[in-house]
């Protein structure tokens, strides 16, 4: 029997995750991470940042009969994923917060204080497998595997896609290594959504029909310029649109506000298509172009960690998945001074975007991952 921690998020993936674990015969806690808290009436709908939140989870845990706890994280989640998120804006870039949410909440500040109250693992309802090897084959990690061996000197790790790759997180979980991933469980990653929906609604779970939420969870009504306009008026200065020969095409609201690869709500007439190519902050230009123009061959990736712990010494092939829905394309990758690569496609890849991750997979299995950057500006303006 493991003593385990599960993050309760007050939907049916977490619920079902510490009704597999209780069944499993392992101690089971519930806890909650108190993260976002606003007067916006707005936050009510949130799924991850209200009391309903709360209230689901704390119901689950009392039909489990198991203790429930909700911790405080706002200062944290403050720090490292709301200004993390105004920050990359600023900066020209397109933030993920679910994986700075990832990175530096869930498996930094609530690993750590799992470990410090005697837990023996964290898990959660994330949609991926994880596996073990002690030299011999490769076997998964599930509630049933959670014992002593797990633990030992010479076990490795790794981290594979959900069976239902609609619904496979793997992408936003890419920084987790051999220390995180020997106390972190993820029973749900066999199953597919369908399933996991029945058997909650099996065990009766209060939660077992709760609809998902696809928003920004600190950003329920999916409105980000106005959470910009709000939060960091000053980052939106209006300046000049123009192609990459240095035309002026029109006038932009503040560079937070558009990506790459946007093509609608730019404001101006044009006889054929035109994107945004490139956020260029230091002279605050939004850069438009083609649809081919859009394209890259290659990019580089800083900030890289590896799955397995182990920096190459050579290139290599593998698959490079570039947004969290997109699908991985062939790549040669060369590793650079460490925590750096140089990725190249062996077709050039639509609106590859900075503050993005780039994760790298062989088959289903995930290699590693970091921060999208472009060296190379894709539009060098005319003088």
């Amino acid at each position: 029997m493991a003593k385990v921690l599960v993050a309760m998020s007050g939907g049916v993936d977490s619920s079902l995750t510490a009704a597999l674990l209780l069944e499993a015969g392992h101690d089971v806690t519930g806890v909650t991470m108190h993260l976002w808290e606003g007067d916006d009436e707005r936050l009510m709908e949130s799924q991850c940042c209200s009391l309903e939140m709360t209230s689901g989870a704390r119901r689950v845990c009392g039909q489990l009969d198991i203790p429930y706890y909700v911790w405080n994280y706002q200062r944290e989640f403050r720090r490292h994923v709301i200004n993390y998120f105004i920050n990359e804006y600023t900066a020209g870039a397109t933030p993920n917060p679910c994986l700075a949410c990832n990175r530096d909440l869930k498996f930094r500040y609530l690993l750590e204080r799992a470990q410090l109250l005697g837990f023996d693992y964290l898990a959660t309802g994330h949609y991926v497998q994880t596996e073990w090897s002690a030299g011999g084959d490769w076997q998964p990690v599930t509630p049933a595997t959670l014992d002593g061996q797990l633990a030992a000197d010479n076990v490795q790790f790794r981290m594979r896609r959900s069976v239902e790759l609609r619904k496979d997180q793997s992408y936003v979980l890419h920084m987790l290594q051999q220390d995180e991933l020997s106390r972190l469980i993820f029973p749900l990653g066999g199953f597919s959504k369908a399933q996991v929906r029945e058997m909650a609604a099996e065990r009766k779970l209060a939660t077992a029909h709760k609809p998902e939420s696809m928003d920004i969870c600190f950003i329920p009504d999916n409105d980000y310029h106005r959470f910009m306009r709000e939060e960091q008026p000053d980052a939106l200065k209006p300046g000049p649109i123009v192609d990459r020969r240095g035309n002026v095409m029109g006038q932009h609201n503040g560079l937070p506000l558009y990506t790459i690869g946007q093509r609608r709500g730019l404001g101006i007439t044009t006889r054929e298509p035109v994107y945004v190519i490139e956020l260029d902050s230091a002279r605050n230009l939004l850069i438009v172009g083609s649809k081919d123009e859009l394209e890259r061959p290659e990019l580089i990736a800083e900030g890289f960690s590896f799955v397995a712990g182990r920096w190459p010494d050579a290139p290599f092939r593998c698959e490079a998945q570039i947004r969290s829905h997109a699908q991985a394309a062939p790549a040669t990758v060369e590793p650079l001074e460490p925590g750096r690569l140089l990725i190249r496609f062996d077709e050039p890849q639509r609106a590859v975007t900075p503050g993005q991750a780039v994760v790298l997979y062989e088959g289903d299995s995930v290699l590693g991952g970091g921060r999208i950057t472009v060296e190379q500006p894709a539009a060098e303006l005319a003088s």
